[in-house]
């Protein structure tokens, strides 16, 4: 018998909502008992292709950062996705469009509360962090990512992994070298217990 997840997970499949410049495919993947929720930005044209989502070079770098194999990222109850915008927006000179406007208001306030087992978010990119802290994110990605501290043990925000953060991770190297290791250990905490 169909959940009130599974039903809400059938009605984003078919969701239309946004204007696109393709035929939509949006991507999530969520399990009531997942304890771990990353809140990323949107889809990128790899994922769209898919429909797996991080199936990318930046899933791969955001699993290292984590320090899960993709057995286990992908283990519904380990792991459960639900981007700012489900669809894969676009591309303008090479760079993907933001997440659609329509998309997090539609679901987000009716998906998040089905996700009863989640102890941790990461929150992946700006969009993700104004939406989940609200007045509590800072004027920019990199001084809410530096106060990661003051989120509580239950969120942390990230950059984007994509490759195009290459450059703010080598001018931000305190990044991987205290962020990571918290995250990996946090990650490691939230799975096992």
């Amino acid at each position: 018998m169909p959940t009130r997840l599974d039903a809400l997970v059938a009605e984003i499949a078919a969701c239309r909502a946004c204007p696109l410049p393709h035929e939509p495919r949006p991507v999530v993947r969520v399990h009531p008992d997942a304890r771990i929720l990353i809140a990323g930005q949107a889809p990128g044209r790899l994922v769209h292709e898919t429909g797996l989502p991080w199936n990318d070079p930046s899933g791969d770098r955001l699993r290292a950062w984590m320090g899960l194999d993709r057995d286990t990222f992908y283990e519904p109850r380990n792991v459960a996705v639900a981007a700012m915008g489900f669809c894969y927006p676009g591309t303008v000179n090479g760079a993907d469009l933001p997440p659609r406007k329509e998309c997090a208001p539609l679901w987000r306030a009716r998906l998040l509360p089905l996700l009863t087992g989640v102890r941790l978010t990461l929150l992946v990119g700006g969009y993700a962090q104004k939406w989940h802290l609200g007045k509590g994110a800072k004027s920019t990605l990199r001084d809410t990512v530096r106060a990661w501290a003051d989120y509580g043990p239950d969120a942390i925000p990230l950059p984007h992994p994509s490759w195009r953060n290459s450059g703010w991770l080598k001018r931000n190297p305190w990044f991987e070298a205290e962020l990571v290791p918290v995250l990996r250990a946090r990650v490691r905490e939230v799975l096992e217990n």
